[in-house]
């Protein structure tokens, strides 16, 4: 099985600072560094540690290297496109004193992908593999219909944010993976049940729900399923998100256990965040198995 990411490339400009910058303020930053990241990017680092065969969708910028680190953390980056006359998308990260995060995000080639070239790499896909999107690229609904009409599962996680857009995929997608908050905004329902009610009434798709401190839930119309969050000293929350996606994902290329999934996905976010930066504080499967023999919920 091969989990196939239509998904995003960024260089993160990440700055640490003792608060976001306030409107009109000019503000010191303690330390900088460059990342390659993006939530595609990081997710697609996080199924290949996991151990998943992971093929990456996207585009950048013509000559950059982003994708040449890709593919020495294991990634198939024949589907990555160089674009001429365009720039590789990248973010501004604000980390402050408590580990929290602000973005500002330029999407740059994550959004002038070509649909005959994303059609060509999905075309390689078939019955057991996964397409996984995120809303950091375009060609989103073509590509959901594309590969669920080829056999594939499709799986998105709808960041940032767009309701229309999510709930036009809705009827294409065999997993939806959201954070409580989305979950409600989509929903228009603020009580977490009220909301899983409203969307799965509207289509048959499983939801995957991350829940920050409180762990994950997931919901499907047969099972329930909930892991609660390891208790660890965070750093940097940047990627954790994106590494549970990663790490679910890959679990269910190997196995239908969601319980297993739900619990290497939590072990690997809880690693994640006790690291600095994107995809450098992503763990590897042995360092999630050897915290798992030694951590428990």
């Amino acid at each position: 099985m091969t989990i196939f990411n239509l998904g995003s490339i960024n260089w993160d400009h990440c700055y640490q600072v003792p608060h976001f910058v306030r409107p009109g303020e000019t503000l010191n930053a303690q330390n900088y560094t460059l990342n390659l990241g993006g939530k595609g990017a990081n997710q697609s680092v996080a199924a290949s540690k996991a151990g998943a065969s992971v093929k990456h969708i996207g585009a950048v910028a013509q000559g950059d290297t982003a994708s040449l680190m890709l593919n020495e953390l294991g990634i198939d980056i024949s589907g990555i496109e160089q674009q001429p006359g365009h720039v590789t998308g990248h973010a501004i990260i604000q980390i402050d004193s408590h580990a929290e995060n602000a973005i500002v995000l330029h999407a740059g080639a994550n959004r002038l992908l070509n649909w005959p070239w994303v059609q060509e790499q999905l075309s390689k896909g078939g019955p057991g593999d996964w397409l996984l999107m995120q809303n950091e690229t375009n060609l989103l609904e073509q590509s959901a219909r594309f590969a669920r009409e080829r056999g594939m599962r499709v799986a998105f996680n709808p960041a940032p944010m767009d309701k229309s857009v999510t709930l036009r995929l809705l009827p294409e997608l065999d997993l939806l993976i959201v954070n409580q908050v989305e979950l409600q905004d989509l929903s228009e329902q603020t009580e977490l049940e009220l909301a899983i009610e409203k969307i799965q009434r509207q289509c048959s798709v499983d939801l995957l729900i991350t829940l920050g401190s409180q762990g994950a839930l997931y919901v499907s119309a047969s099972e329930r399923n909930q892991v609660k969050a390891f208790s660890v000293k965070a750093t940097d929350t940047t990627a954790a998100g994106d590494t549970f996606i990663g790490y679910f994902l890959a679990s269910r290329c190997v196995s239908d256990s969601i319980s297993i999934a739900l619990q290497q996905a939590s072990a690997a976010a809880a690693l994640c965040v006790t690291q600095a930066g994107a995809i450098a504080s992503i763990p590897d499967a042995q360092q999630v198995k050897n915290f798992l023999e030694t951590h428990s919920l």
